[in-house]
Protein backbone atom coordinates (compact mmCIF):
# COMPACT_ATOMS: atom_id res chain seq x y z
CA UNK A 1 0.00 0.00 0.00
CA UNK A 2 2.91 2.30 -0.48
CA UNK A 3 1.61 5.49 -2.02
CA UNK A 4 4.30 7.66 -3.62
CA UNK A 5 2.10 10.23 -5.36
CA UNK A 6 1.14 13.35 -3.41
CA UNK A 7 -2.42 13.69 -2.20
CA UNK A 8 -4.47 15.35 -4.95
CA UNK A 9 -7.87 16.95 -4.67
CA UNK A 10 -8.13 17.90 -8.34
CA UNK A 11 -8.51 14.58 -10.08
CA UNK A 12 -11.05 14.12 -12.87
CA UNK A 13 -13.30 11.16 -12.19
CA UNK A 14 -15.58 11.74 -15.19
CA UNK A 15 -14.54 8.38 -16.64
CA UNK A 16 -16.61 6.55 -14.03
CA UNK A 17 -19.49 4.84 -15.79
CA UNK A 18 -23.00 6.20 -15.11
CA UNK A 19 -24.11 3.02 -13.31
CA UNK A 20 -21.05 2.90 -11.05
CA UNK A 21 -21.39 6.61 -10.35
CA UNK A 22 -25.09 6.25 -9.47
CA UNK A 23 -24.33 3.40 -7.06
CA UNK A 24 -21.58 5.43 -5.39
CA UNK A 25 -23.90 8.39 -4.94
CA UNK A 26 -26.53 6.11 -3.39
CA UNK A 27 -24.01 4.64 -0.96
CA UNK A 28 -23.06 8.17 0.04
CA UNK A 29 -26.32 8.18 2.02
CA UNK A 30 -25.06 5.32 4.22
CA UNK A 31 -22.35 4.77 6.84
CA UNK A 32 -20.48 2.29 4.61
CA UNK A 33 -16.76 3.04 5.07
CA UNK A 34 -15.44 5.59 2.55
CA UNK A 35 -18.78 5.78 0.71
CA UNK A 36 -19.41 9.44 1.51
CA UNK A 37 -15.80 10.45 0.90
CA UNK A 38 -15.64 8.75 -2.50
CA UNK A 39 -19.05 10.15 -3.51
CA UNK A 40 -17.72 13.63 -2.78
CA UNK A 41 -14.60 12.99 -4.85
CA UNK A 42 -16.41 11.81 -7.97
CA UNK A 43 -18.86 14.71 -7.79
CA UNK A 44 -16.25 17.44 -8.13
CA UNK A 45 -16.36 20.26 -9.06
CA UNK A 46 -19.94 19.99 -7.77
CA UNK A 47 -20.38 19.85 -4.01
CA UNK A 48 -21.95 16.51 -3.04
CA UNK A 49 -24.14 16.64 0.02
CA UNK A 50 -26.68 13.86 0.70
CA UNK A 51 -30.23 15.20 0.85
CA UNK A 52 -31.94 13.22 3.57
CA UNK A 53 -35.20 15.05 2.94
CA UNK A 54 -35.88 13.02 -0.22
CA UNK A 55 -39.40 11.58 0.00
CA UNK A 56 -39.20 9.01 -2.80
CA UNK A 57 -39.82 5.55 -1.31
CA UNK A 58 -38.21 3.78 -4.29
CA UNK A 59 -35.04 5.80 -3.72
CA UNK A 60 -34.77 4.78 -0.08
CA UNK A 61 -35.59 1.17 -0.94
CA UNK A 62 -32.60 1.12 -3.32
CA UNK A 63 -30.30 2.73 -0.75
CA UNK A 64 -31.36 0.20 1.89
CA UNK A 65 -30.96 -2.67 -0.58
CA UNK A 66 -27.35 -1.84 -1.44
CA UNK A 67 -26.40 -1.01 2.13
CA UNK A 68 -27.86 -4.30 3.38
CA UNK A 69 -26.13 -6.23 0.58
CA UNK A 70 -22.76 -4.74 1.49
CA UNK A 71 -23.18 -5.45 5.20
CA UNK A 72 -24.44 -9.00 4.62
CA UNK A 73 -20.97 -9.91 3.39
CA UNK A 74 -19.41 -8.43 6.53
CA UNK A 75 -21.76 -10.60 8.58
CA UNK A 76 -20.45 -13.78 6.94
CA UNK A 77 -16.85 -12.55 7.14
CA UNK A 78 -17.10 -12.10 10.90
CA UNK A 79 -15.42 -14.79 12.91
CA UNK A 80 -13.54 -16.43 10.03
CA UNK A 81 -9.82 -16.75 10.81
CA UNK A 82 -8.85 -16.54 7.11
CA UNK A 83 -6.40 -13.71 6.39
CA UNK A 84 -6.23 -13.99 2.58
CA UNK A 85 -9.17 -12.23 0.92
CA UNK A 86 -9.79 -11.89 -2.81
CA UNK A 87 -12.63 -9.60 -3.89
CA UNK A 88 -13.72 -9.92 -7.50
CA UNK A 89 -15.62 -7.29 -9.48
CA UNK A 90 -15.49 -4.94 -6.50
CA UNK A 91 -16.45 -1.81 -8.43
CA UNK A 92 -16.05 1.34 -6.34
CA UNK A 93 -16.45 -0.40 -3.02
CA UNK A 94 -13.60 0.17 -0.57
CA UNK A 95 -14.03 -2.86 1.67
CA UNK A 96 -10.40 -3.72 0.98
CA UNK A 97 -9.09 -0.38 2.21
CA UNK A 98 -11.31 -0.52 5.28
CA UNK A 99 -10.17 -4.09 5.99
CA UNK A 100 -6.41 -3.50 5.87
CA UNK A 101 -6.67 -0.36 7.97
CA UNK A 102 -8.31 -2.37 10.74
CA UNK A 103 -7.05 -5.95 10.46
CA UNK A 104 -3.89 -7.87 9.62
CA UNK A 105 -5.24 -9.31 6.37
CA UNK A 106 -3.82 -9.66 2.88
CA UNK A 107 -6.53 -8.23 0.65
CA UNK A 108 -6.53 -8.32 -3.16
CA UNK A 109 -9.16 -6.02 -4.65
CA UNK A 110 -9.93 -6.63 -8.34
CA UNK A 111 -12.09 -5.49 -11.23
CA UNK A 112 -11.74 -4.76 -14.94
CA UNK A 113 -8.84 -2.50 -16.02
CA UNK A 114 -10.80 0.74 -16.55
CA UNK A 115 -12.42 0.44 -13.13
CA UNK A 116 -9.11 -0.29 -11.43
CA UNK A 117 -7.36 2.64 -13.11
CA UNK A 118 -9.97 5.02 -11.68
CA UNK A 119 -10.07 3.24 -8.35
CA UNK A 120 -6.32 3.60 -7.85
CA UNK A 121 -6.72 7.35 -8.24
CA UNK A 122 -9.55 7.34 -5.73
CA UNK A 123 -7.43 5.33 -3.30
CA UNK A 124 -4.67 7.93 -3.54
CA UNK A 125 -7.16 10.54 -2.35
CA UNK A 126 -8.91 8.35 0.24
CA UNK A 127 -5.91 6.76 1.93
CA UNK A 128 -5.24 8.31 5.34
CA UNK A 129 -1.54 9.09 4.90
CA UNK A 130 -0.92 9.42 8.63
CA UNK A 131 -2.22 5.91 9.41
CA UNK A 132 -0.16 2.75 9.14
CA UNK A 133 -2.33 -0.13 7.87
CA UNK A 134 -2.43 -3.40 9.77
CA UNK A 135 -2.67 -5.44 6.56
CA UNK A 136 -1.62 -5.33 2.91
CA UNK A 137 -3.80 -4.21 -0.01
CA UNK A 138 -3.27 -4.97 -3.68
CA UNK A 139 -5.60 -3.36 -6.22
CA UNK A 140 -5.33 -5.23 -9.50
CA UNK A 141 -7.06 -5.57 -12.85
CA UNK A 142 -8.75 -8.94 -13.33
CA UNK A 143 -11.37 -10.43 -15.59
CA UNK A 144 -12.76 -13.02 -13.17
CA UNK A 145 -13.62 -15.33 -16.10
CA UNK A 146 -9.95 -15.52 -17.17
CA UNK A 147 -8.77 -18.75 -15.56
CA UNK A 148 -5.04 -18.16 -15.97
CA UNK A 149 -5.19 -14.60 -14.61
CA UNK A 150 -7.46 -15.68 -11.76
CA UNK A 151 -5.04 -18.44 -10.72
CA UNK A 152 -2.04 -16.14 -11.02
CA UNK A 153 -3.52 -13.44 -8.81
CA UNK A 154 -4.62 -15.99 -6.20
CA UNK A 155 -0.99 -17.07 -6.16
CA UNK A 156 0.00 -13.68 -4.72
CA UNK A 157 -1.28 -14.72 -1.31
CA UNK A 158 1.02 -16.13 1.35
CA UNK A 159 0.21 -19.57 2.75
CA UNK A 160 -3.21 -20.38 4.14
CA UNK A 161 -6.80 -20.58 3.05
CA UNK A 162 -8.39 -18.06 0.71
CA UNK A 163 -11.70 -16.26 1.08
CA UNK A 164 -13.26 -15.08 -2.20
CA UNK A 165 -16.04 -12.50 -2.06
CA UNK A 166 -18.23 -10.67 -4.56
CA UNK A 167 -21.35 -8.55 -4.77
CA UNK A 168 -23.07 -7.32 -7.90
CA UNK A 169 -21.41 -9.66 -10.42
CA UNK A 170 -23.52 -12.76 -11.07
CA UNK A 171 -26.49 -10.79 -12.45
CA UNK A 172 -24.26 -9.71 -15.34
CA UNK A 173 -23.32 -13.30 -16.21
CA UNK A 174 -25.35 -15.85 -18.16
CA UNK A 175 -25.39 -19.46 -17.00
CA UNK A 176 -22.33 -20.50 -19.01
CA UNK A 177 -20.39 -17.55 -17.62
CA UNK A 178 -21.54 -18.40 -14.10
CA UNK A 179 -20.22 -21.93 -14.60
CA UNK A 180 -16.88 -20.58 -15.79
CA UNK A 181 -16.62 -18.38 -12.70
CA UNK A 182 -17.48 -21.36 -10.50
CA UNK A 183 -14.75 -23.36 -12.21
CA UNK A 184 -12.14 -20.67 -11.52
CA UNK A 185 -13.15 -20.29 -7.89
CA UNK A 186 -13.41 -24.04 -7.34
CA UNK A 187 -9.89 -24.51 -8.69
CA UNK A 188 -8.42 -22.03 -6.20
CA UNK A 189 -10.35 -23.43 -3.24
CA UNK A 190 -9.32 -26.98 -4.14
CA UNK A 191 -5.68 -25.87 -4.02
CA UNK A 192 -5.87 -23.60 -0.98
CA UNK A 193 -9.04 -24.32 0.97
CA UNK A 194 -11.42 -21.60 2.12
CA UNK A 195 -14.81 -20.15 1.21
CA UNK A 196 -16.68 -18.11 -1.37
CA UNK A 197 -19.10 -15.45 -0.11
CA UNK A 198 -21.48 -14.15 -2.75
CA UNK A 199 -24.20 -11.57 -2.20
CA UNK A 200 -25.57 -12.22 -5.68
CA UNK A 201 -28.23 -14.86 -5.10
CA UNK A 202 -30.96 -12.88 -6.88
CA UNK A 203 -34.27 -14.43 -7.91
CA UNK A 204 -36.53 -13.12 -10.65
CA UNK A 205 -39.11 -10.67 -9.36
CA UNK A 206 -40.76 -8.75 -12.23
CA UNK A 207 -43.29 -6.16 -11.06
CA UNK A 208 -43.68 -7.69 -7.60
CA UNK A 209 -44.06 -4.28 -6.00
CA UNK A 210 -45.25 -1.67 -8.57
CA UNK A 211 -44.63 1.26 -6.20
CA UNK A 212 -40.88 0.58 -6.41
CA UNK A 213 -40.86 0.76 -10.19
CA UNK A 214 -37.49 1.63 -11.73
CA UNK A 215 -37.05 4.83 -13.67
CA UNK A 216 -36.59 4.71 -17.45
CA UNK A 217 -32.77 4.88 -17.34
CA UNK A 218 -32.58 2.06 -14.83
CA UNK A 219 -34.99 -0.04 -16.86
CA UNK A 220 -32.89 0.50 -19.97
CA UNK A 221 -29.74 -0.50 -18.07
CA UNK A 222 -31.37 -3.69 -16.79
CA UNK A 223 -32.62 -4.57 -20.27
CA UNK A 224 -29.26 -3.88 -21.94
CA UNK A 225 -27.42 -6.13 -19.49
CA UNK A 226 -30.18 -8.77 -19.29
CA UNK A 227 -30.21 -8.40 -15.51
CA UNK A 228 -33.62 -9.98 -14.91
CA UNK A 229 -32.89 -12.88 -17.27
CA UNK A 230 -29.59 -13.61 -15.54
CA UNK A 231 -31.24 -14.05 -12.14
CA UNK A 232 -32.17 -17.46 -10.79
CA UNK A 233 -35.78 -18.62 -11.01
CA UNK A 234 -35.80 -19.53 -7.33
CA UNK A 235 -33.49 -20.00 -4.37
CA UNK A 236 -33.91 -23.75 -4.82
CA UNK A 237 -32.66 -23.48 -8.38
CA UNK A 238 -29.69 -21.43 -7.19
CA UNK A 239 -28.77 -24.01 -4.57
CA UNK A 240 -29.04 -26.80 -7.13
CA UNK A 241 -26.84 -24.83 -9.55
CA UNK A 242 -24.05 -24.42 -7.02
CA UNK A 243 -24.36 -28.02 -5.91
CA UNK A 244 -23.86 -29.13 -9.51
CA UNK A 245 -20.74 -26.95 -9.59
CA UNK A 246 -19.29 -28.61 -6.48
CA UNK A 247 -20.38 -26.14 -3.78
CA UNK A 248 -22.66 -26.39 -0.77
CA UNK A 249 -24.09 -23.64 1.41
CA UNK A 250 -22.05 -23.28 4.58
CA UNK A 251 -24.06 -20.37 5.97
CA UNK A 252 -26.65 -17.82 4.84
CA UNK A 253 -26.60 -14.22 6.02
CA UNK A 254 -29.54 -13.24 8.19
CA UNK A 255 -31.56 -10.15 7.37
CA UNK A 256 -30.26 -7.38 9.62
CA UNK A 257 -31.92 -4.27 8.23
CA UNK A 258 -31.90 -2.84 11.74
CA UNK A 259 -28.14 -2.37 11.33
CA UNK A 260 -28.60 -0.27 8.20
CA UNK A 261 -28.22 3.47 8.66
CA UNK A 262 -30.74 4.15 5.87
CA UNK A 263 -33.60 2.12 7.37
CA UNK A 264 -34.99 5.04 9.36
CA UNK A 265 -35.38 7.11 6.20
CA UNK A 266 -37.27 4.36 4.42
CA UNK A 267 -39.57 3.94 7.42
CA UNK A 268 -40.16 7.69 7.58
CA UNK A 269 -41.28 7.82 3.95
CA UNK A 270 -43.44 4.69 3.74
CA UNK A 271 -47.04 4.19 4.78
CA UNK A 272 -48.01 1.19 6.87
CA UNK A 273 -49.67 -0.31 3.81
CA UNK A 274 -46.51 0.08 1.76
CA UNK A 275 -44.44 -1.57 4.48
CA UNK A 276 -46.88 -4.48 4.60
CA UNK A 277 -46.69 -4.81 0.81
CA UNK A 278 -42.91 -4.90 0.96
CA UNK A 279 -43.02 -7.63 3.59
CA UNK A 280 -45.51 -9.57 1.49
CA UNK A 281 -43.19 -9.51 -1.52
CA UNK A 282 -40.61 -11.39 0.52
CA UNK A 283 -36.96 -12.01 -0.26
CA UNK A 284 -35.56 -11.34 -3.70
CA UNK A 285 -31.87 -11.75 -2.76
CA UNK A 286 -29.66 -13.75 -0.44
CA UNK A 287 -26.01 -13.81 0.59
CA UNK A 288 -24.44 -17.25 0.89
CA UNK A 289 -21.12 -18.48 2.20
CA UNK A 290 -20.22 -21.44 0.03
CA UNK A 291 -17.63 -24.15 0.54
CA UNK A 292 -16.56 -27.10 -1.54
CA UNK A 293 -18.71 -30.19 -1.24
CA UNK A 294 -17.07 -33.09 0.56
Amino acid sequence: MNQEEPLSKDRDYSSISPSARSLLLLKGFTDIPFALESAKLISRPDHYQPNFNIKDLAFWARVLHFESRYKSINQLLAGLPIQNILEISSGFSFRGLSSVLNKAVYYIDTDLPDVIATKLNLLDDLLPHDIVPHGELETLALNALDEAAFTTIAGHFPGGEVLIINEGLLVYLDMDEKRKLCHNIRKVLQQRGGYWITADIYVKSPNRFPELKMNDKLQEFFKEHRIEENKFNSFEEAEAFFKAEGFVIDKEAEAEHQNSSSLKYLLANATQEQLENMRWVGRVRATWRLKLAD
